[in-house]
C-alpha cells in the first residue's frame, strides 16, 4: 500500500542544498550588486522545463557544463504548474536540486521561474499547462524559498511568468491588482528567505512596464522583469522599448528574462517572435547601453524560437548570435 507522507516530511526528506555556493548578489539601486559592491549584470538563457528534459534523457551536468561553454553566467527554469504537479512536490524538487547542484559547478546562477500565463486574479488560463491558482502559487514559493533560503546559486524567484488578461478574455486585470498579488508572494517569500532576489514581470505577457513609472511595487530590494519579443511593438523599437521599460532601469534592476527570434519559416514559428538578426543586435545593443540583464528563450531544439538544432547543440541563427554575446560581454565583465 502506498503511503503518503504529509508535504513537509517529503520536502525534508530530500538531501540538502549547498549553502555556500557562488557569491550573493543584491539589489543596490537599479543594480545588481554582489558583497564587495561590484554591479553583476547577468546574461544567460532558459532552458525547456527540467520535467521535459528529464522525461527526453536530456537532464544532466552536461547541459550545465554547455551553457557555461556558450558564454552564460545564469540559467532560468521555467516550472510549469501542470508538471509540478503530475511529478509531485518531492520528485520536482529532486530535479530543482540537481539543476542548482550542476549550475553551481558550471559556474551559472538560478533563476526559478514559476512558469504561467494568464490571469491569476481570475485564474483563468491560456492553455491547461499553465492552470494554477492563488493557493497553489503561494504554496510552490513557500516550499521553494524554504528550501532554497541560504542558497546563492539561486539568485531569483521569477514570481509569475507571463501575466496576460488577452484584452479582457480571461477577465479583469488591472496593474495594481497584479501589483497586489505580486506583493503578498514578495512578502510570503522574504519571511523564509529575505536574500533571493523576488521578480516581478508586467501585464501584456510580462511586457509592459509602464505603469510602474507612477505605481512602482511596494517593497524594496525587488527586480522588473520584461519580455520584449520582436512583434510586440514595430520598428524602430528602441523609442517604444525606452517608453514602455526601458525607462524603468534608471530607477530599478530590470532584467529581461524572455526575448528571442527566428524566421517565418522555421519550426513552431509564432507571433511575436518573427524577426531576423537585425532585432537581436538591437535588443542587446540596448540592454547594455541600460544595464539590463538578460536571458534568452529557449536553449531547446523543440520549444521556440529555438537557440540549437539538435540535442548535438549546434546553433541557430539566434543561438549564434546570443553565445557570441554572451562569451563576449560576459567575459569583458
Amino acid at each position: 500500500m502506498r503511503v503518503l507522507l504529509p508535504t513537509l516530511l517529503l520536502a525534508l526528506a530530500l538531501p540538502t542544498v549547498a549553502q555556500d555556493a557562488l557569491p550573493a548578489v543584491h539589489v543596490e539601486g537599479n543594480r545588481f550588486v554582489d558583497d564587495a559592491g561590484e554591479t553583476v549584470v547577468f546574461r544567460g538563457v532558459s532552458i525547456a522545463d527540467p520535467d521535459k528534459l528529464e522525461a527526453e534523457g536530456q537532464w544532466s551536468p552536461a547541459l550545465f557544463d554547455e551553457l557555461a561553454d556558450w558564454g552564460a553566467n545564469v540559467v532560468r527554469l521555467p516550472v510549469h504548474p501542470r508538471a509540478w504537479r503530475s511529478r509531485g512536490e518531492a520528485g520536482y524538487l529532486e530535479l530543482l536540486d540537481e539543476a542548482v547542484a550542476w549550475a553551481e559547478a558550471a559556474g551559472l546562477y538560478v533563476v526559478i521561474d514559476w512558469h504561467s500565463i494568464g490571469n491569476l486574479r481570475t485564474e483563468v488560463f491560456q492553455h491547461p499547462m499553465y492552470e494554477t491558482s492563488k493557493g497553489e502559487t503561494a504554496r510552490f514559493w513557500r516550499t521553494v524559498s524554504q528550501r532554497y533560503a541560504g542558497t546563492s546559486t539561486v539568485a531569483f524567484y521569477e514570481l509569475f511568468n507571463e501575466p496576460t488578461s488577452w484584452s479582457s478574455t480571461m477577465g479583469r486585470l488591472a496593474w495594481h491588482e497584479h501589483r497586489e498579488l505580486m506583493e503578498d508572494l514578495i512578502a510570503l517569500v522574504r519571511a523564509n528567505d529575505p536574500a533571493t532576489i523576488p521578480l516581478v514581470g508586467g501585464l501584456d505577457w510580462a511586457y509592459d512596464l509602464s505603469a510602474v513609472r507612477h505605481d512602482p511595487v511596494r517593497a524594496e530590494g525587488i527586480a522588473y522583469v520584461t519580455h520584449p519579443y520582436p512583434q510586440k511593438r514595430d520598428q524602430p523599437w528602441e523609442p517604444q522599448w525606452q517608453e514602455t521599460w526601458g525607462y524603468v532601469a534608471d530607477r530599478y534592476p530590470v532584467f529581461a528574462t524572455e526575448f528571442g527570434f527566428m524566421s517565418a519559416d522555421g519550426p513552431g514559428a509564432h507571433i511575436p517572435v518573427i524577426s531576423d538578426e537585425t532585432y537581436g543586435r538591437a535588443i542587446v545593443d540596448f540592454f547594455e547601453d541600460r544595464g539590463i540583464s538578460w536571458a534568452a528563450w529557449v536553449f531547446d531544439p523543440q520549444w521556440s524560437p529555438q537557440m540549437i538544432q539538435s540535442w548535438d547543440f549546434e546553433p541557430t541563427v539566434q543561438g549564434a548570435l546570443f553565445r557570441d554575446a554572451m562569451r563576449r560581454l560576459n567575459a569583458a565583465d
